[in-house]
């Protein structure tokens, strides 16, 4: 019997629907040629909709999501949008409703990717980092008394519990365990400053490191990972780490593997609905010009594949991917390529097929 998934996809705002066409180009291309099918179900969510209707999420949204396989999103974001309404609203609100606890983002400078790393390559940079994805500062806990005043206070929480220090911490071990390269997990965060949160953080990742005893452990604080990551990234294999602190250091993970262009993600709950996305927003002034790279998109596809279970299909669409960016790309950026982005979607698929 063929086996059959339903995938919602969120094309969201400005190139959003341009990357994920190529996305779901690549999808059913390979659901082909390893025989199994995918069945879409666009969703109409973004700062597009909520410009036209005032509603962030339609009724009803969240319950008809639920009964999907897997979510592939393009991009939210809106120019004419104050910031914080869709992030909030949309994406922060998917996360936490479907307890998408773990942000994966892989880290690796494919060949032919230029990195602003002087002296680095592919064997240098080549590291995954595991956010926890649902707690921390981005809970929304705290708020703001006499605002607009000389007496004005903002107080922003940091939410962290043993069961979402602990879930999180010991997918890192796994993640770490089942990559099988250097088998070494750091755990980033600021024990020094932040003693309660980290003094959690440090106590669960030693405690469930004892029934680990293959994988290496490291810590150090996410300064000095953000110099490390920069002078040498070759030291790091897994890092685990809590929202926030994951927040900014995937950033600048995404820089030293070439871009926003390259750089994909997932929103995993391991037990229920997972999200996919590429990482850099919906860059409005590119939209329409058909000269994004859809790279990031398609490789948020294939960390999908391997989530849902097909891991003969993402494997084949790494390979696809790290072909076409040796071989054809000149440059990660949009409008350097040398294609457009449809072409480069149909040089994947080529490969592929």
């Amino acid at each position: 019997m063929v086996k059959e998934y339903k995938i919602a996809v969120i094309p969201g705002d400005g190139t959003g629907p341009e990357v994920v066409r190529e996305g779901i180009k690549v999808l059913e291309s390979v659901s082909k040629k390893y025989g199994f099918n995918l069945n879409f179900v666009n969703f109409n969510i973004g700062g597009g909709h909520y410009k036209a209707t005032g509603e962030i999420l339609p009724d009803g949204v969240l319950e008809s999501l639920a009964d999907h396989d897997a979510i592939y999103l393009g991009a939210i974001g809106h120019p004419d949008v104050k910031p914080g309404i869709l992030e909030k609203g949309i994406l922060l609100n998917l996360r936490f409703h479907f307890d998408q606890y773990i942000n994966l983002r892989p880290i690796k400078l494919y060949e032919g990717v230029d990195t602003p790393l002087k002296d680095k390559g592919p064997d240098d940079i080549d590291f995954a980092v595991i956010r926890e994805n649902t707690e921390g500062i981005y809970a929304g806990a705290g708020g703001c008394l006499k605002k607009g005043t000389p007496d004005e206070v903002a107080v922003q929480e940091s939410i962290n519990t043993r069961k979402g220090v602990e879930r999180c911490v010991r997918y890192a071990f796994e993640y770490c365990r089942k990559r099988n390269k250097a088998k070494k997990l750091t755990l980033c965060g600021k024990t020094n400053v932040l003693t309660y949160a980290f003094d959690l953080w440090e106590r669960t990742f030693y405690e469930i490191a004892e029934e680990y005893p293959d994988i290496e452990t490291d810590y150090a604080h996410v300064d000095a990972i953000c110099m490390w990551m920069v002078k040498n990234p070759e030291w790091f294999d897994v890092i685990v780490t809590d929202n926030m602190f994951g927040d900014i250091i995937t950033d600048l993970a995404a820089m030293i593997q070439g871009g926003m262009g390259i750089a994909a993600g997932g929103n995993i709950n391991p037990e229920g609905l997972s999200m996919f996305e590429p990482i850099g927003g919906s860059a409005p002034k590119y939209t329409g010009k058909n000269i994004i790279n859809p790279i990031a998109a398609i490789l948020a596809a294939q960390i999908l594949l391997d989530t849902i279970g097909e891991h003969k299909a993402s494997d084949s669409v790494e390979k696809s991917v790290i072909n076409v960016l040796r071989d054809n790309i000149k440059d990660s950026a949009a409008g350097k390529m040398g294609y457009t982005t449809e072409e480069v979607g149909d040089l994947v698929v080529e490969n592929i097929e």
